[in-house]
């Protein structure tokens, strides 16, 4: 380890309050958080200290123009105790993308991969053991001048804190085809994991679910036919012997966990094609029957089924297989991440706690 990190740990941790049979996604927070600062045009200030609230001045930068990013992980621990991340580097790179987009410092690896494997280290013991749950880990970027003005930031803070958790979601799901709202459009930010995207989609998102729908599945801004991408997640659709996704474009994220299924599959000699996905042709596949699953990808969602879409007040009930092939995706996810299965890919990070290890 190369970067000096100063280490404040919490007099007495509270885990002992927390139950690993009973998790409720993004409600328990471990015991510490990483920190440093973007000043006079370098990082510094690294530095591990007790999760808790930080001090914002109300002309915070970030809270009126919006220079937010941030990122999504996991750290898994398996039977043998070993402590894996899957792609991190993957994440920094994304991280960095939207930095740039966002007219924001990027990050060195040196830094996000420390920081990360310290704080995770620290506060090992929070990653549960039990099959699908993890430790998810957010890493997130935000400018912090203290002045108003319509101008990119000077300063900026990056944080990393996490949470122990199970899959985001616990039963298939049921989207409706957005028809009037856009997420993003060309030319905008939505390839960008920023933070104006998720509070842009929550409008639509809170209507469609009044409807009886768990999300929406947004379509592209010009004429709202061709499928892009949940508010949560990337989304794949099979039809026969082909697996369809929507290919990118700077108006959906690239997820990491979707450029991973696409790896995995194509390795097996499936047949994955990206490309535009229209919902006319969704609906002819539906109808002829060739539709026979549809699932979404992300790390906190991991690998979810679709059972129904709606779009023009009609429902669609998806022709399940009786072997679904996200079923084995997710389980071939989960034995690569906890080093049950070789990982031949070269997509697990291990963590060396003996690296980390605080004095």
């Amino acid at each position: 380890m190369s970067l000096k990190i100063t280490t404040n740990l919490v007099e007495e941790s509270k885990i002992s309050s927390f139950d690993p049979d009973n998790i409720v996604f993004g409600r328990v927070f471990t015991d510490h958080m990483f920190s440093c600062d973007f000043v006079n045009g370098e990082w510094t200030n690294f530095r591990i200290d007790p999760f808790g609230k930080i001090p914002l001045s109300p002309t915070l930068s970030a809270l009126h123009y919006g220079q937010a990013i941030f990122e999504g992980m996991k750290a898994y621990k398996n039977e043998d105790g070993v402590i894996t991340l899957f792609r991190p580097l993957e994440n920094l790179k994304r991280l960095n993308r939207s930095a740039v987009r966002m007219c924001m410092p990027e990050l060195p690896a040196d830094i996000f991969m420390e920081g990360m494997k310290k704080l995770i280290t620290i506060d090992k013991d929070w990653i549960p053991s039990t099959s699908g749950s993890s430790l998810y880990i957010r890493p997130f970027m935000f400018a912090t001048d203290d002045y108003l003005g319509v101008k990119p930031s000077e300063h900026y803070s990056f944080m990393i804190y996490a949470c122990p958790v199970n899959a985001y979601y616990s039963h298939p799901l049921k989207v409706r085809i957005e028809e009037t709202y856009t997420r993003a459009s060309k030319g905008g930010v939505g390839a960008a994991k920023c933070a104006g995207n998720y509070a842009a989609s929550m409008y639509p998102t809170k209507l469609a679910q009044q409807e009886g729908y768990d999300q929406v599945l947004w379509t592209d801004g010009d004429e709202h036919q061709y499928l892009e991408e949940t508010g949560t997640s990337n989304v794949f659709v099979i039809c026969g012997d082909t697996i369809y996704t929507p290919e990118l474009s700077d108006s959906l994220l690239a997820g990491i966990t979707r450029d991973s299924i696409i790896k995995l599959l194509r390795a097996q000699g499936k047949n994955v094609i990206e490309q535009r996905i229209s919902i006319k042709d969704l609906i002819s596949w539906h109808e002829s029957k060739q539709l026979t699953e549809m699932f979404v990808s992300g790390t906190a969602a991991t690998v979810t089924n679709i059972e129904l879409f709606g779009y023009k007040d009609k429902n669609y009930t998806v022709n399940h297989t009786d072997n679904l092939l996200s079923k084995t995706i997710l389980e071939d996810f989960n034995n690569i991440k906890t080093l049950k299965t070789s990982d031949s890919f070269d997509w697990i990070s291990v963590v060396n706690e003996s690296e980390f290890i605080t004095n």
